[in-house]
């Protein structure tokens, strides 16, 4: 009995252990992705995702950091290569966390990506999915803020190329700045990133009232 008593307090310790250098390392890279020290982050990211099979949010964030860094790439071969990558990061981490909202939103900002670069090509095939990840999102987590501003950015995108008015989307993005007011992450290391971007498209859109 005594044996087993010792064997169990190991076994927390180590466990502890591992899941308190596991924090250290993720609050490390998210202080470099936060300096914008973008590739630094991204390869600490995927460190740790291999040191960390079962954590999807390492896995989360080096896709993050690919995806965003994609939008504006004037260079195909360039923007295939980042996309590519933060896709089979996405798959993997999809792989850990089944319909997890925050995941899903990437992938619709994976698309819109593709769609951005070239839209008479993309968009054709890729904007349907885009409306369909996001109507999952919103499903799933009707209150949170990244849910609902990266959906209303991506109709008003799509109404501005079409040349329609966006004026309409501006309670929209009142409603997910509220949400951003009171939106708590699960932990210090999930995602809470949005806020800024909503307040400056809301500024935007207010400008076109």
């Amino acid at each position: 009995m005594k044996y087993l008593v010792i064997i169990t307090a190991l076994f927390i310790l180590k466990v502890a252990t591992a899941q308190t250098h596991y924090e250290t390392q993720m609050k490390d890279a998210l202080a470099l992705m936060n300096t914008q020290k973008k590739i630094e982050a991204l390869h600490a990211f995927e460190q740790i995702a291999k040191t960390a099979p079962n954590e999807w949010l390492p896995l989360y964030y080096a896709s993050q950091i690919q995806i965003i860094g994609s939008f504006g790439v004037k260079d195909k071969i360039l923007l295939s290569e980042r996309l590519e990558e933060a896709q089979q990061l996405l798959n993997k981490a999809e792989a850990i966390s089944k319909d997890n909202p925050e995941l899903i939103v990437l992938q619709a900002l994976l698309h819109t990506a593709w769609i951005a670069f070239d839209g008479a090509t993309y968009g054709r095939f890729l904007s349907e999915p885009v409306e369909t990840l996001y109507e999952k999102a919103v499903f799933i987590a009707p209150h949170n803020p990244r849910v609902v501003y990266n959906r209303v950015r991506w109709k008003m995108g799509k109404a501005r190329y079409f040349g329609k008015d966006t004026a309409p989307f501006c309670k929209t993005l009142e409603h997910a700045l509220e949400l951003f007011a009171t939106f708590k992450p699960e932990t210090p290391l999930h995602p809470n990133w949005g806020k800024n971007r909503t307040k400056k498209a809301l500024a935007s859109c207010r400008k076109s009232l």
